[in-house]
């Protein structure tokens, strides 16, 4: 089960097309080959899924401890990871969690995806840099994207020659293997009729272009590790899953499954009833594009309502907003939703929220210290209540307390990864985290 990570210099420089079409040029071959998603990420693993036929987890080395990372790449055939960002590129202050720190904890090779769109012999000094910025961050070999002719290709080749770094190949500009995206990134893989077509595509023009024996013979083996292992927050968990109810973990829900816990999912906007549980979870997701829907989804709200009375329910920011009194979307339209919570929120005025959050719950079913990640653009136009969790960014300040909580309802913003690596951090920065 050897393994390899396909980072870049910076964001948008076409790692995510170049690694679909590697997973999908290697299953062609009959490779057994496996994606992996480095960070927070939910809309990717869904591509690398498709593109290999293989289940494709996150690997978060802010948020995940050495053991889970290595009993989650473990597995057979060929790992593929796709980086996140830039290859260092990680959470202030410092970078951690960075595809970097993912290479040094796996002891896994690099391979770098460059745009050399707009370069030629500026090419050399870049990728060299690259190399040489860390002795424990090996960059085996550089794939060059949205190359413009052969005249192109031979100038950048001619330039890196002196480097020693090893040309896997070149991609072509190909306009018609770009993603589509909204607000919080792409569209999601459900959701593209086109998707076998964008994959076949992709895996034809990397298959032309790159040299997959000679990218895999770089690939190097990964230790044998047992999965992770996260305490169910019940025995009976129904989960929301649908396209306004997409993001939630396959760790997370794997992890409870192992230890013993049942996992009934059902849709929302199916309009489908509750079914009986201790903790009913409703993931992030899109629920302003499905809003209508959801408030005229009387089996369900009326089923959520009622299990209130019984069960523990649980929001995560679609969720949690969910949850709340009312949504107002992006064209201002006011929604009815469960009414389980005092909170409202609007996609009218827009704000990004994002970053990385250790927080720390005194009770509910997720009491304890997480490691975390907030992402949305959501507004909130009116709360009231109890808040649900203690917050702190990657730096360890303080911040104001997140989400709600009413009873045996709850919810944030915010999506829980795992138990955190690390403590929470004391008022004075240092960590205090009572048992």
């Amino acid at each position: 089960m050897p393994g390899l990570i396909v980072a870049a210099p910076a964001s948008g420089s076409g790692k995510t097309t170049v690694t679909l079409g590697l997973l999908r040029a290697f299953r062609d071959r009959g490779v057994t080959v496996r994606g992996a998603k480095s960070g927070p990420d939910y809309i990717d693993p869904r591509f690398h899924e498709a593109a290999s036929g293989a289940a494709c987890p996150n690997l978060d080395a802010w948020a995940m401890p050495p053991a889970t990372l290595a009993g989650l790449a473990a597995g057979d055939g060929l790992l593929v990871i796709e980086g996140a960002m830039g290859l260092f590129d990680g959470a202030p202050p410092d970078g951690a969690g960075a595809t970097a720190d993912l290479a040094r904890q796996l002891d896994l090779p690099v391979v770098l995806v460059v745009d050399a769109a707009r370069m030629a012999q500026s090419i050399a000094p870049l990728v060299a840099g690259f190399a040489a910025y860390d002795a424990r961050v090996r960059v085996a070999g550089v794939i060059l994207n949205r190359v413009g002719s052969p005249r192109h290709a031979a100038m950048l080749r001619a330039a890196l020659a002196p480097t020693g770094i090893k040309v896997l190949g070149m991609v072509p500009r190909a306009g018609d293997i770009a993603h589509p995206s909204r607000h919080l990134g792409l569209v999601q893989a459900g959701e593209r009729d086109d998707l076998a077509t964008f994959l076949d595509r992709a895996a034809g023009i990397v298959a032309e272009g790159i040299d997959l024996d000679a990218l895999s013979d770089l690939a190097v083996p990964l230790p044998a590790a047992e999965p992770p292992v996260i305490p169910p927050p019940a025995q009976r968990i129904a989960v929301a899953r649908d396209d306004a109810f997409a993001f939630a973990y396959p760790h997370q829900l794997n992890a409870w499954r192992a230890a013993g816990a049942e996992i009934r999912p059902f849709s929302p906007l199916a309009d489908e009833t509750v079914p009986p549980a201790d903790l009913v979870f409703l993931p992030g997701g899109y629920p302003e594009l499905h809003a209508g829907r959801l408030a005229a989804a009387r089996g369900f709200m009326d089923s959520l309502r009622h299990a209130a009375q019984h069960a523990d329910i649980y929001g995560e920011c679609g969720g949690y907003m969910t949850l709340g009194e009312s949504l107002i979307d992006a064209h201002g339209h006011r929604h009815t939703m469960a009414g389980l919570l005092p909170l409202g929120t609007s996609f009218a005025h827009r704000k990004l929220h994002l970053g990385y959050r250790t927080l720390r719950a005194a009770a509910g079913p997720f009491a304890g210290t997480w490691a975390a990640h907030e992402f949305h653009y959501a507004s909130i136009v009116s709360e009231s209540g109890p808040p649900l969790f203690e917050a702190a960014d990657t730096e360890g300040t303080a911040l104001p307390p997140m989400g709600l909580r009413a009873g045996r309802v709850a919810g944030s913003f915010a999506h829980l990864i795992g138990p955190s690596p690390r403590p929470f951090p004391s008022p004075a920065g240092g960590a205090n985290d009572p048992a």
